[in-house]
């Protein structure tokens, strides 16, 4: 575990800094006009649930990139990967928020699943049990892929 801790810790500052980045690329969107009137699905969760569910997800995603690196599974190939997912996820607040571009959220928020799914995938027979960390990642975008989803369909 002690070999762990600086990954650990250094993934975590990055996906805070992440979800940081992303509120702050929302511009407070979340409560405006434009968000609060769109036809929104009947499961999309209150607010605080976002919170509570990304700082879940990204204290697990932290545990499953230690476990990636620590593995020493071709580490400049997993860093790529982890920006394209760290960029993507970002990208999706401000194309979705602050932009009002919700069929291009969607985009981005397909490419980032298909990310996610691809390192769940592609490293489960090295990481096996420890591929679970991922899991709920997994479970909130697909989630959240139908929210956007319901909002492109019943919004155009």
């Amino acid at each position: 575990m002690k070999q762990r801790l600086p990954y650990i810790i250094l993934f975590l500052i990055l996906n805070f800094a992440a979800l940081g980045l992303g509120v702050y690329l929302m511009g407070g969107e979340p409560l405006s006009d434009w968000y609060t009137q769109l036809n929104q699905a009947p499961w999309t969760p209150p607010n605080p649930v976002f919170g509570i569910a990304w700082s879940v997800i990204m204290v697990c995603f932290a545990v499953y990139m230690t476990h990636l690196i620590k593995h020493r599974i071709n580490p400049s190939f997993i860093w790529i990967i982890y920006t394209i997912q760290w960029t993507l996820n970002t990208g999706w607040n401000y194309v979705f928020f602050n932009q009002h571009q919700p069929f291009l959220g969607l985009v981005t928020i397909l490419l980032l699943f298909s990310i996610v799914c691809f390192l769940l995938f592609k490293f489960y027979r090295q990481l096996k049990w420890r591929s679970l960390w991922i899991l709920p990642y997994v479970a909130w975008l697909i989630v959240a892929i139908s929210l956007n989803a319901y909002i492109v369909v019943y919004n155009s």
